[in-house]
């Protein structure tokens, strides 16, 4: 499409009216601008959509004072993170303290140059796309604890440890559930992957028995790995004030949601058809438009769930990510591994599919009547009270 080779033509009529030695830093800065600012924006409007859906969840308004329905409110909370006081503890490591959220948007805007937005729109093209995306990732774990360690807090410091643990845990079936589709690919490139989903919304693997079961096991472990509820424990307001995030205030304090953009970015990649339109009748539309439009919308099925599944147990949440999502992860790759086998079609649909369910109500019934998992007595003075 014209509008997808437009901007690489910008670009390199800019790079070339560069002094030589400007070249490579000016090419680097027109490819990471857009998605700054593109993500910018983005991150502002979802706060405000994020506000008014709980709002309206919890019937209440919601924000409505800044602006004609409250739509100016992103551009105060702008104001107010960027002038807001930076106050950081006199122990902490202030250096230390510092880098956290640094290393956290960079780890977020390393996994986003190499998501292709469109037809040769992608910041950094190389064949192990994918495995760039899950080893800059592995940084996030660093960030979280480095912002836990140097606030010199003991909140902080639980919180931090929390999250890791939680996100180590979840990052298995994370990985696990992408393999699926590298299976199917044979490839480790995200514009490989999305070619292969480029027939409209029935070539989307979501629409596969095992794309589907990968997809919701995706999302589930994104959940976790971005501390989103109900896997926001690490930084449960009644127990750990924020968590991590304690001693941070200000800008650095809106950094560290950043991450969950990169993830939903890689789910709509992976599942979702990337930037190809459901419809082929409908591919006039620019690609950027399709794949920031799916990710919205998994963004607001986040704060869908936020707005009404209440937060888990830590050793719920435990037994949860090793019990049953790492099981179905590992079925699942056998699931792929007899799609491939039977090339799809109406076989490879039953056989997946029925493999699928019934390691699903196996593993749930399992799960529901293992004596550990019975309903708790909590023993008090006027006798003994059930509870889940």
């Amino acid at each position: 499409m014209w509008f997808e080779g437009l901007p690489n033509a910008i670009k390199a009529s800019l790079v070339l009216k560069a002094p030589e030695g400007l070249r490579p830093l000016m090419a680097a800065a027109l490819s990471t601008m857009p998605i700054l600012s593109a993500f910018g924006g983005l991150f502002a409007v979802v706060t405000l959509l994020e506000r008014k859906m709980l709002g309206r969840i919890q019937n209440r308004y919601g924000p409505n004072r800044v602006g004609p329905l409250g739509i100016f409110q992103p551009v105060a909370d702008g104001i107010k993170m960027l002038t807001k006081e930076d106050i950081v503890p006199k122990t902490a490591d202030h250096l230390i303290h510092f880098l956290a959220p640094l290393v956290l948007l960079v780890t977020a805007m390393l996994g986003l140059s190499v998501i292709p937005f469109g037809q040769k729109l992608v910041a950094v093209e190389f064949e192990a796309g994918i495995v760039f995306f899950f080893a800059v990732g592995g940084a996030a774990e660093l960030a979280v604890f480095m912002a836990g360690w140097a606030s010199r807090n003991k909140y902080a410091l639980l919180g931090s440890l929390r999250a890791i643990a939680q996100m180590v845990s979840y990052e298995i079936p994370l990985i696990l559930s992408s393999v699926c589709v590298l299976m199917v690919t044979g490839s480790l490139s995200h514009t490989e992957v999305v070619q292969t989903q480029s027939g409209g919304i029935t070539s989307w693997f979501l629409f596969t028995p095992w794309g589907f079961l990968g997809c919701i096991l995706f999302l589930i472990s994104t959940l976790a790995e971005v501390n989103r509820s109900p896997f926001d424990i690490p930084e449960a307001e009644s127990e750990l004030i924020a968590g991590h995030m304690t001693e941070y205030s200000g800008f650095k304090y809106a950094v560290f949601f950043l991450a969950e953009f990169a993830m939903c970015a890689l789910t709509a990649t992976l599942f979702l058809g990337g930037y190809h339109a459901p419809l082929p009748v409908l591919s006039i539309i620019p690609g950027p438009v399709w794949l920031l439009s799916k990710l919205t919308l998994l963004v607001l099925l986040f704060i869908w769930i936020r707005g009404t599944m209440p937060r888990l147990r830590s050793d719920q949440l435990m037994e949860f990510g090793w019990k049953f999502m790492l099981p179905m992860s590992v079925i699942n790759l056998v699931s792929t591994g007899i799609w491939i086998a039977l090339d799809g079609g109406l076989l490879g649909w039953l056989v997946t599919g029925a493999c699928n369910f019934g390691a699903y109500l196996g593993l749930s019934r399992w799960l529901a009547d293992h004596p550990n998992h019975r309903k708790r007595v909590y023993q008090y003075a006027d006798g003994p009270i059930n509870a889940a």
